[in-house]
């Protein structure tokens, strides 16, 4: 999106892009190595071929990507603005080659200069710039919208050093720093010239403007510097290239040269360094008031920057009739929820709208997208914290619930519901509570599963759905089916596209003309040649990567997500301490055992202290069971650390068995459910997110279900729940919870794991040990649908076939037709 557009007269020199063949693509590669890199072929570092290689492919894009900005600006069509905390991406240099049609061309004319591609693919960093679904949610959506060819803009963060890389020490998760930008980033376009000041701090005073209207103005305290950097968001063949816009923070007075030749040089670039800490990670550590400050200043930071940047440079003209005609801006989940009184005070403070006009239109402009169910997850700032952080909008916040609080009393609610549905919570302290201020602020609040969504009206927010039924409602979530399967598995996506063609590509739906293949014996083996050679593939990566031997003729059976409690990877782990058990005290014929290797991947929060802990447990039992003569020879874990979009790629493809099994009515969507179906993997899962929606598309048969229901949770946990009962009353429990609590898997420490034990049996949040006997009992059927190799494949490709559902695609589509109303503007006839 630019502000200028090429003036007739210097049509004549307008510069072409490369041409699009291995000439043209070497000449511009060696043109980038010269004069960009200032080397040679022959002296040039592996990082120096990287950063050409990828600074050509963006050479391919870069003439779409100023077309559609010049097109966006002339047209000033309606968009979408998504502002997300995270951006989980991925590393861009496949993604890219393919949006640009150039693997094949660049694979050739690299080996022509002598290099290899691979080579140069394994340079490349993943941007540390997500932590979970969330993040890769944010990343397939901005993805979609430019394949859909929408106008759009993604906001958010450049953390210098992402949420943390995780490594195992002992056993136990050490936070290092993800160091993802020491090579620096050859993807991103950096526009210092663009900067916003961001202001903190300060007081408010009321004035008297020249039309003799009494005014409010912010007098802040101290200020940093947002500057842009820009990265390319490319759609797949049609010419638009999208625009993802982070930023980093500076400080507005770096360096202070009188306090450095004093000798100060500490205090000399004190000022620099505190405004660099607000960019530095991702989500701070936030068990201490500093760390809880600091992620108040990081939401501010981007949305304040965000939205200055699409009110004063993309608008041609600020027009207060046509604003909302113009963008919507989508909140994901409740970081972003800052932005409702930041827009209220630009519109008053800076445009000079009254409060009605400047809330009735920011009532247009928002959208709200909640992402959990879990209470402790809906934000809540302590109002002593944002008023001495922000305290104009403190004050603005104050307006919109006075006024909010007005409007519910005229409908006859009682004072009661009212006090429960105020924004600012009274007890136990004073609060903002940010996901009711997004619900009173937007137009539309939607939910990302079909359950979460009505679990979202009936229990969540349930007196704001009663109040205004018609704002609530479902968009479930999908994923990109150009990086989880024709970029992730390049091999079945050969074989789909052989079979059905390669319009599945940007049209998922057309994945159901496989399903009569399921029948087809050929077809069948050829899946599951697929398959073998993907789980070859990770053999290699795991062990290059990680040193961890897997075997490949075992069932992959995978859990990787984020750990949280209610996630229960505790469940997954008591299962296999229960075959564990089972195996060396002979109560099962080792032969008769179904070959597995358990796979897991997850990050805990670095104040999480019993998701730490259970990752501890994990790798200190895999210890044990791998070296265990008789049981490693069928059951094997494998917990390769610092799990991130580049291991899911090679991971997500290879698997058997994908592990959903969070207590029903915890888990809002997930994604991770999704890759996994549509890559072949069957699931056993709980009725929890988005797992509803695939067992009613794929079927019951080709699904492992157990558990207990949304209803019958809240049914047992209304009565008492009482998880000491379930160890009492079955034997295979007791006996994993007491191998756990042996010193089994700690050697001989009966206090390392007592708090996992004594949490299990006496709290049990999440009702691990009520679902643990349905859950072996559908591993047990697992086991017995495995050992039909054909009958597992035919499964296998009804998943795919009937997953093409979950593409991101038809989820960007379902917002643009229920919430933001843009257009398509192609963009492939424009370009020169």
């Amino acid at each position: 999106m630019t502000e200028n557009s090429v003036d007739d007269q210097l049509l004549p020199y307008k510069i072409a892009r490369p041409a699009h063949d291995v000439k043209g693509f070497c000449r511009q590669f060696l043109r980038e190595l010269t004069y960009t890199q200032g080397t040679t072929l022959d002296r040039a570092t592996p990082n120096d071929k990287y950063v050409a290689l990828a600074r050509t492919v963006r050479a391919y894009l870069t003439a779409r990507w100023n077309t559609t900005a010049t097109e966006q600006y002339r047209s000033q069509a309606k968009g979408v603005a998504y502002l997300s905390a995270e951006y989980l991406l991925g590393r861009q240099l496949d993604n890219n080659l393919i949006a640009a049609d150039l693997v094949d061309i660049a694979e050739q004319g690299l080996a022509e200069l002598g290099l290899s591609l691979e080579d140069l693919r394994e340079v490349e960093t993943e941007p540390g710039l997500g932590n979970g679904g969330l993040g890769r949610l944010a990343a397939c959506f901005i993805d979609s919208l430019a394949t859909l060819d929408i106008p759009a803009i993604g906001y958010g963060i450049r953390y210098e050093y992402g949420i943390f890389r995780q490594t195992f020490v002992d056993g136990r998760q050490v936070e290092e720093p993800d160091a993802w930008l020491n090579n620096g980033n050859p993807w991103e376009i950096v526009r210092p010239d663009q900067a916003v000041n961001i202001n903190y701090g300060g007081s408010t005073e009321r004035y008297t403007d020249d039309d003799g209207r009494q005014r409010t103005r912010w007098i802040p305290d101290w200020s940093v510097r947002a500057v842009p950097y820009n990265y390319m968001v490319p759609g797949f063949e049609n010419g638009r290239v999208n625009t993802l816009r982070l930023w980093s923070a500076r400080a507005s007075h770096g360096f202070d040269l009188k306090i450095f030749n004093y000798g100060d040089y500490v205090d000399a670039v004190r000022a620099q360094t505190f405004a660099e800490n607000i960019s530095k990670v991702l989500y701070p550590e936030d068990s201490t008031p500093q760390g809880k400050e600091l992620r108040l200043q990081q939401q501010y930071f981007f949305v304040a920057a965000s939205l200055h940047d699409f009110v004063y440079r993309i608008c041609k003209e600020f027009d207060a009739h046509k604003f909302e005609d113009s963008i919507t801006f989508q909140l994901n989940d409740t970081h972003p929820v800052i932005a409702v009184p930041e827009l209220m005070r630009i519109l008053m403070d800076e445009k000079g709208w009254d409060w009605a006009e400047a809330w009735a239109v920011t009532q247009k402009v928002f959208a709200y997208t909640c992402h959990t169910l879990l209470p402790e997850a809906l934000e809540v700032w302590p109002v002593e914290l944002l008023q001495r952080l922000l305290p104009r909008h403190m004050e603005i916040i104050y307006q919109i619930n006075e006024k909010f609080l007005e409007e519910l009393r005229t409908t006859g609610a009682d004072e009661l519901t009212i006090r429960g549905m105020s924004i600012i919570a009274e007890y136990p302290v004073r609060a903002v509570r940010m996901a009711y201020l997004a619900a009173v602020a937007s137009k539309k609040v939607n939910g990302v599963a079909e359950l979460h969504s009505q679990l979202l009206r009936d229990k969540v927010l349930v007196d704001f759905a009663k109040l205004w039924p018609e704002k609530f409602t479902n968009v479930t979530n999908g994923v990109t089916p150009r990086r989880f399967i024709r970029l992730a598995n390049p091999n079945l996506s050969t074989l789909i596209t052989d079979a059905i063609g390669p319009q599945w590509i940007t049209d998922l739906d057309q994945l159901r003309k496989l399903e009569p293949l399921a029948d087809d014996a050929e077809f069948r083996r050829l899946f599951r040649e697929v398959k073998a050679a993907n789980k070859t593939r990770l053999v290699e990566f795991l062990a290059k990567r990680d040193g961890i031997d897997i075997d490949p003729n075992t069932m992959l059976d995978v859990m990787v997500k984020r750990l949280h409690e209610y996630k229960r990877q505790m469940l997954k782990l008591l299962h296999v301490v229960t075959t564990f058990d089972k195996i060396v005290s002979g109560q099962v014929d080792v032969s008769t055992v179904v070959p597995r290797t358990v796979v897991f991947g997850a990050k805990a929060a670095p104040g999480y202290v019993m998701a730490k802990e259970i990752i501890a447990l994990i790798n200190h039992v895999a210890k044990v069971v791998n070296t265990h003569p008789i049981a490693s020879k069928v059951l094997r874990i494998a917990f390769p650390a610092n799990y991130n979009v580049t291991v899911a790629e090679t991971l997500i493809p290879a698997a058997d068995l994908s592990e959903q099994i969070s207590l029903a009515g915890k888990e809002a969507s997930g994604t991770g459910n999704m890759k996994f179906a549509l890559n072949g993997a069957l699931t056993i899962g709980t009725d929890d997110g988005a797992n509803v929606e695939i067992r009613q598309l794929v079927g019951d048969d080709n699904f492992f279900l157990f558990g207990m229901t949304e209803p019958e949770a809240a049914a047992l946990e209304d009565q008492g729940y009482r998880p000491a009962g379930y160890y009492e009353s079955n034997t295979s429990l007791r006996r994993a919870l007491d191998l756990i609590a042996s010193g089994t898997f700690s050697d001989g420490d009966r206090s390392t794991f007592e708090p996992i034990v004594s949490n299990l049996l006496h709290e049990d949040r999440f009702m691990v040990l009520a679902d643990y006997q349905a859950y072996l009992d559908a591993q047990a059927r697992v086991d017995e649908a495995y050992g039909d190799a054909d009958e597992w494949s035919r499964k296998a490709v009804l998943n795919v076939a009937r997953s093409g559902f979950f593409s991101s695609d038809r989820s960007m589509q379902d917002y643009l037709d229920r919430i933001w109303q843009a257009k398509p503007v192609p963009i492939s006839q424009l370009i020169p």
